[in-house]
Order: structure tokens, then C-alpha cells, then sequence
């Protein structure tokens, strides 16, 4: 059984004890008096797109934390607690990711609301657990395809149990997009596995890839830590410029949730010794792109990434991913 740490152990805590009345309120409550689109709320777009796949039609689903924003640093809004007390159901990544809305996650939970952790259903031995974390888990697991499938699990779970009477279509809309994620999951093994065997080496503004580098086979290296709050100092970056030098690494990468002064810095210092090293792409880390499209959902995210860390490391991936249907060619092609 997965060890829970921080907000999770409240939370789970938090939810039992609401689960009791609400479940005794909405028993005596007639099938024709429901709403039949449910309103839930997420915190980041990741958890919004698999809940949005999994619920369908059955509910309308918006997120609070959005592109370009660093979910780490957020700190809830009056409007984003208003939001989270109208939602009928809200869910989270957990593992500290929305460390500081801890305190409104539990609050909100604690009103009655059902607040569920996509990552629940993980087992510690999926997690990575770095010693800087002292004792928690690295929270990007979406970073990993395969594993993020067990957040749509735990989403379709959640929703039966929130709706069963819908249950049979939550069921099977998990069982299709997961099938989605195994092929997105293969394809960026397969592009990411093209790149020399030298050349693969990421290096982003932040440990967000960790998840990434284990599932698909490349050496990550971040600037700063895995939450965005820790600095990274000049012996930090002369580190990294060494290691780029050193083993003539083409490309390194921005976050677009993430200030690119520090990426650009290793592009200086490499060019101060001599080497050349060039602004691969811009990732998305700890956010998606723009709502509406391809890159604004969780698959155009992870398709994005890999098709732009694979060309740009000398790999071979199609210029506009996958599916044919990334925005913009990679930079540098």
C-alpha cells in the first residue's frame, strides 16, 4: 500500500469523513432532481484533460492553474475557491505538486466536497523519490505515459463512485484513452531511442523529467530542483556547463513555465569555453499549451516534447509529431 505524505494523508482523511454525510444526503436525493452534467474542477490542465476524457459528455470540467503557469509557486485566488466550492466533484495531482493550495484542498474537502488525488492509485515502487525531497515524491508522473494511465484509472474510479449510474461509460471511455496513451507511450520510445546514444542528455531548467528519463531512456539533468522554489547557484550552472562541453551536448532546453535565464546562462558559459550549444525548443513541464489546442491537451504535451527533445538531439521523429498534428516545427528545423 502506497505511503502517503503531507496534504495526502489529510486529505484522505478529510474526504472519508465528508464522504459519510454526503453519501447519506445524496441517497435520498430523487434521479430526477440531478443535474446530468456534473461540474468538476482541476487544479492542472494534466488532471482536467484526463478527467475531461474520462467523464465525456457527463460533466463539464475546467482547471484553475493554467498554460504558462508554474503550479508550485500558485497560490489560490477568491475566484479559484469560489470555483472549488462549486464544483460537485475536484481533482488534484497530489504529491505535494499544488503544495500551496494545500491548506484550500483541505478546507474544501472538509466542507462536504469530494476531492480526489489522481495519483492515489500508484504504488511507491512507480514513484521516484529523490534525497532532495526528504522523504517525498517526485510529483511530475505525467511525465511518464504509462504511469498517467493509472491517473485515468484512478479518475474512472473516482467518477463511478461520485456517479455510478454512469459508471459503464466512465469505464469505457478510460479503457479508449488509455489505449491512446500506450500509443503515445510507444512512440516517444521510439523517437527518443533514434537519438545517439552519446547525445542523450536533457537538460531543462528544473528536475520536472525525471519520470520522462526513466520511461523513455535519456539522462536528465535540471538546473534547479524538482520544485521550482529552490535556486540554483552559480556552482550549479558551471556544473552543467562543464558536462555540456565536455560530452559536446547540441541542445539544451526552456520550460515554458519556468524563467529561461538559467538555460540561457549554460548557452553563455558553453560559448565562453568554446563549445556551441544551442536553445533546442521550449517544453512543457509543469503546464500545457494554449486551451484549444493540440498541445493544450495531455497527448499533444507529451507528443510535443518527445518529437522536439528527439530532433533536436539528433534524433528522428516526424517534424510535426505523431499524430501530424503539432503546431510548429521544432526549432532550429
Amino acid at each position: 500500500m502506497m505511503r502517503r505524505t503531507g496534504i495526502g494523508a489529510v486529505m484522505m482523511a478529510a474526504v472519508g469523513a465528508a464522504w459519510v454525510g454526503a453519501s447519506c444526503s445524496r441517497a435520498s436525493t430523487p434521479a430526477a432532481a440531478r443535474v446530468e452534467r456534473h461540474k468538476i474542477t482541476a487544479t492542472v490542465g494534466m488532471v482536467a484533460d484526463i478527467v475531461r476524457e474520462v467523464a465525456g459528455d457527463r460533466a463539464e470540467v475546467a482547471n484553475i492553474i493554467g498554460e504558462g503557469v508554474d503550479p508550485h509557486l500558485y497560490k489560490p485566488t477568491r475566484s479559484d475557491v469560489a470555483a472549488l466550492m462549486s464544483a460537485d466533484a475536484i481533482f488534484y495531482n497530489g504529491l505535494m505538486l499544488e503544495g500551496k493550495m494545500a491548506d484550500t484542498l483541505v478546507k474544501v474537502a472538509t466542507s462536504g466536497k469530494k476531492v480526489y488525488a489522481v495519483t492515489e492509485l500508484l504504488d511507491e515502487k512507480e514513484l521516484l523519490e529523490p534525497e532532495s525531497l526528504a522523504g517525498h515524491f517526485d510529483p511530475h508522473v505525467w511525465m511518464d505515459a504509462s504511469a498517467w494511465s493509472k491517473a485515468v484509472e484512478a479518475v474512472a474510479r473516482a467518477l463511478s463512485e461520485f456517479d455510478p449510474g454512469s459508471a459503464a461509460t466512465y469505464r469505457a471511455n478510460a479503457e479508449r484513452y488509455r489505449k491512446e496513451l500506450e500509443a503515445l507511450h510507444a512512440y516517444a520510445r521510439k523517437v527518443i531511442a533514434s537519438i545517439p546514444r552519446e547525445q542523450r542528455v536533457l537538460i531543462t531548467a528544473h528536475d520536472a523529467f525525471n519520470y520522462f528519463g526513466r520511461a523513455y531512456d535519456i539522462e536528465v539533468l535540471g538546473i534547479q530542483g524538482l520544485s521550482t522554489e529552490s535556486e540554483a547557484g552559480l556552482a550549479d550552472i558551471n556544473r552543467l556547463v562543464d558536462l555540456i562541453v565536455a560530452r559536446k551536448i547540441g541542445a539544451v532546453f526552456v520550460e515554458t513555465s519556468v524563467a529561461d535565464k538559467n538555460v540561457r546562462a549554460l548557452v553563455e558559459g558553453a560559448k565562453a569555453r568554446g563549445h556551441e550549444v544551442r536553445i533546442g525548443g521550449s517544453l512543457f513541464s509543469d503546464a500545457m499549451g494554449k486551451p484549444g489546442t493540440y498541445e493544450g491537451t495531455y497527448i499533444g504535451m507529451i507528443d510535443h516534447n518527445a518529437t522536439i527533445i528527439a530532433r533536436a538531439l539528433g534524433g528522428e521523429a516526424p517534424q510535426r509529431g505523431m499524430n501530424g498534428k503539432l503546431a510548429e516545427a521544432p526549432a532550429g528545423e
